[in-house]
């Protein structure tokens, strides 16, 4: 098992709740990674442009499931929004999230 996967795994009960509570799945890779493939009902902000973003963000006043290829990414991401008051859970990869929602 990969060790980021492993790491999320224990993440999988919050990580529902978070989307039964009709969470937004936040896609934080590049543009090309989301033209290849994204989550359904996702909403596309890269990491790199979410710092400028963020009021977009803060004003969905929905929690948020953040995801990119590995969870490296959405984990900044994660903590990024946690410091403007967004309450937020790094889901990991996409891959893995997919299996954790479906």
């Amino acid at each position: 098992m990969h060790v980021l996967q492993f790491l999320f795994k224990g993440n999988s009960k919050k990580i529902k709740t978070f989307v039964n509570r009709n969470a937004l799945l936040l896609d934080v890779r590049t543009q090309e990674e989301w033209d290849a493939a994204h989550l359904e009902n996702a909403i596309h902000i890269p990491l790199n442009n979410l710092k400028a973003q963020i009021n977009t963000v803060i004003a969905l006043n929905k929690p948020i499931v953040a995801y990119c290829k590995r969870g490296v990414r959405s984990d900044r991401a994660t903590k990024l929004l946690k410091q403007h008051g967004i309450e937020a859970i790094n889901g990991g990869a996409m891959t893995d999230l997919q299996r954790i929602i479906s």
